[in-house]
């Protein structure tokens, strides 16, 4: 990793104009590193720094860089640059960066493409949006079966500079059709008259190209591979999907979920790259949605104005006994829907989860009812605060309190099962709509809880 320290070293070099000395030094640093030092300069010197690297790095550093980055200095080169740096980009990374443009931008960006290039272009975008098609790469080595150790070597050394990875070699038929994957240490430590058959174990793995791309995360997570072949619906190896791009989708689904559970609609771009606008367009409808889910819990409330006119001191623990329902509902629901991604559990777990969560609110909620029981009896023996009959009224609590955590806990844990068996995406059921949910019923599990134990005291 290069330092921090040598940006303003850069800086003075291209504010001087000294381009054969910053050449020289930016030749030696890495792709990833060339694009974080792009991306703290200003769009001018950006374009500056970018025009000075070979073509075959300025396509390197390019796919490391964002998109909105991508399109400042697209806008800033010269057609030739452009075609340049596409037709060297490798074709899964200028997938991705196709998808995140209209298709006018898309149509003009293929004028630049070369034939070889167009025909790979338009048959990745040719499958189904995010299918495992739109990640591969057809960038990968492939022998026969009859060839020696020695002719796979010369091969490799031949045509292997531009492929994606050499770690796997991929063994075909005369069909192309994969019979096998053979890792390339295999061809290192074999004989070089080795027949290539007799590396062979037919233990391979590999997906389709209308696979879902969440296919794709769960084979890599299975297998720890670093490639996966993918081939057509007849078999015929098409291309490969390589670790790094799964895991720039692994990011993706992950933040969306997480978005998803504190209620927001996923974000497109990154959160200084979103408009205050769309942010709002964003947040604004699950927050209308919980604001009127929570015009329940007035309602709820209403219901038992006369217990709360009669017994004011039942309101000041209103907040306390609804909180903690939230709260148990979104652990349990966070909890839930994580292990459901995960595949740690599956929908014919529901009974198991649901006899679980029973257990786990019952003991959380005797918990809860124990402090809630302790402050009570501190704040009464300190100034009498909730009169004569303050023991009725804290085994009114405590009791409300092991009634609302355990039914949170069941809300939460149960409502993932429900959505995903009905086809919506779990982590819809976000924390905050759990709390709302749960509020209500809080509010009722609370007051019912107060007509039968102070019926004869208090509520007359």
């Amino acid at each position: 990793m290069i330092s921090l320290l040598v940006k303003p070293e850069i800086i003075e070099l291209i504010h001087n104009r000294q381009f054969t000395d910053l050449k020289e030094i930016l030749i030696d640093w890495t792709p990833t590193d060339i694009a974080d030092l792009v991306l703290s300069l200003s769009d001018e010197e950006q374009f500056l720094l970018f025009r000075l690297l070979p073509k075959e790095l300025a396509a390197d550093v390019f796919e490391y860089l964002d998109f909105d980055t991508q399109l400042i200095l697209f806008r800033s080169m010269s057609g030739e640059k452009i075609s340049e740096i596409l037709n060297e980009m490798s074709p899964d990374d200028r997938t991705a960066l196709f998808e995140e443009m209209p298709p006018n931008a898309i149509k003009q960006m293929m004028e630049y493409l070369t034939a070889d290039e167009r025909k790979v272009a338009l048959q990745l975008l040719g499958y189904p949006e995010n299918s495992v098609g739109r990640l591969m790469t057809p960038d990968y080595i492939a022998i026969k079966e009859n060839w020696s150790v020695q002719e796979t070597l010369d091969y490799i050394r031949q045509y292997g500079q531009d492929k994606e990875t050499l770690n796997v070699i991929y063994v075909v038929d005369d069909n192309r059709k994969l019979i096998d994957d053979i890792r390339i240490r295999e061809f290192l430590l074999a004989p070089l008259d080795t027949v290539v058959s007799d590396l062979m174990d037919g233990n391979y793995i590999s997906l389709k190209v209308n696979d879902d791309q969440e296919a794709a995360i769960e084979l890599f997570k299975k297998y720890d591979r670093v490639a996966i072949p993918v081939t057509d619906s007849s078999g015929v190896l098409v291309g490969i999907i390589t670790v790094d791009d799964v895991l720039d989708i692994v990011e993706e689904e992950t933040t969306e979920d997480i978005h998803k559970i504190a209620g927001i609609q996923a974000l497109e771009d990154s959160y200084t790259s979103t408009s205050i606008f769309q942010m709002i367009k964003k947040r604004a409808g699950w927050l209308s949605i919980l604001f009127v889910s929570e015009m329940f819990t007035a309602t709820a409330m209403g219901y038992f104005e006369r217990e709360i006119a009669q017994a004011v001191v039942l309101a000041l623990f209103v907040p306390m006994i609804i909180s903690s329902g939230g709260n148990s509902g979104s652990q349990a629901s966070t909890l839930i829907i994580r292990s459901l991604a995960l595949g740690e559990i599956s929908l014919k777990d529901w009974f198991y989860v649901f006899r679980r969560e029973i257990f786990s609110g019952l003991l959380l909620g005797l918990i809860l009812a124990a402090i809630g029981f302790l402050r009570i009896s501190i704040w009464q023996m300190a100034d009498s605060t909730y009169g004569s009959d303050w023991l009725l009224v804290a085994a009114t609590v405590s009791i409300s309190l092991i009634g609302v955590v355990t039914w949170g806990s069941l809300m939460g844990s149960m409502l993932p099962f429900i959505l995903k068996k009905l086809g919506f995406d779990p982590a819809t059921s976000s924390a905050p709509f759990v709390a709302t949910l749960v509020d209500v019923t809080g509010i009722v599990i609370y007051f019912t809880a107060a007509h039968f134990i102070l019926i004869r005291v208090l509520l007359k």
